[in-house]
């Protein structure tokens, strides 16, 4: 099997960031073995499948996690990036990943964070009954929320937006991971993102609960902090012009930030940019998995 480098995406401390098992060369590789690596690991993994230009993208990545494969992943995205650079085999500042999802634009600097875009947001508001769901799954009373609407909200894939009105409520969430699945596949969405904003420095701090992807939180999720921008957006809490920071991780001991900018054209949002760091991490083996 080839060699499976680990690195952690978005790190805002010494533990933190999501780590992502990433290979650089899974040209030979079927979707069981690539799936076989996520088991192992048991975090979500990028492998690059083509670094030869096809069509007008310049690379071809696939994601899994240990339970399916997924149609895109921000931070393997970046993490692939990363080591590509770091292998001397990014050629130009600006790149295209073909994905499940569709087609990404990079933006690959020399050095430092890198940039993945995202389409505009699809927006849903979910009705009483299922809102009541999600809040019951989560453990909390309407009383807790910021806002009265869940939002089903995506850039790529569904996640369900819940705005609390406390950041120490947040921390606190235990949620019914027995029913996470089965409510998750009621209401259309890949997994609850409940987050509260700071009053003051106006960040956003969230957790992700996904469906279904062999493990129950993640400590740095690109795609629903993208499909968050948008869910503040609708709601009047973002302002376009202005990069929103989102904590994540933190519950978990494992701070990360995540950066969202508004594409614009004119006035018009036409998408986003995620933008984060990466770090190797020392704290597993990188041999070739067998």
């Amino acid at each position: 099997m080839p060699t499976v480098s680990l690195v952690r995406v978005f790190p805002a401390s010494p533990k933190g960031g999501n780590p992502a098992p990433i290979v650089l060369d899974a040209e030979c590789m079927s979707a069981d073995e690539m799936r076989e690596v996520a088991k192992c690991y048991g975090h979500e993994c990028g492998f690059v499948v083509s670094s030869t230009p096809q069509g007008d993208a310049d690379f071809h990545f696939r994601y899994f996690v240990p339970n399916h494969e997924m149609e895109m992943c921000g931070h393997a995205t970046i993490g692939a990036l990363w080591m590509l650079r770091e292998a001397g085999r990014v050629a130009k500042p600006r790149v295209s990943i073909k994905t499940l999802s569709g087609q990404v634009a990079a933006v690959v600097p020399p050095a430092g964070p890198i940039a993945v875009s995202q389409p505009v947001g699809r927006i849903a508001e979910l009705t009483a009954d299922q809102s009541g769901l999600v809040r019951s799954v989560l453990g909390i009373a309407e009383g807790d929320l910021a806002q009265p609407h869940l939002l089903n909200a995506a850039t790529s894939r569904v996640k369900t937006l819940v705005a609390l009105n406390s950041i120490e409520h947040l921390h606190a969430l235990a949620p019914d991971f027995d029913r996470m699945q089965r409510i998750c596949d009621q209401i259309g969405s890949t997994g609850l993102y409940p987050f509260a904003l700071d009053q003051v420095s106006g960040v956003a701090h969230a957790r992700q609960f996904p469906k279904s992807s062999g493990y129950p939180e993640d400590a740095a999720t690109g795609i629903a902090a993208s499909a968050l921008v948008f869910g503040m957006l609708h709601w009047g809490l973002a302002n376009p012009a202005e990069t929103v920071t989102v904590r994540q991780g933190e519950a978990m001991g494992r701070a990360s930030e995540i950066l969202v900018s508004f594409e614009r054209s004119g006035s018009a949002v036409t998408g986003c940019w995620i933008t984060g760091s990466c770090t190797v991490d020392e704290s597993e083996d990188l041999e070739s998995v067998s």
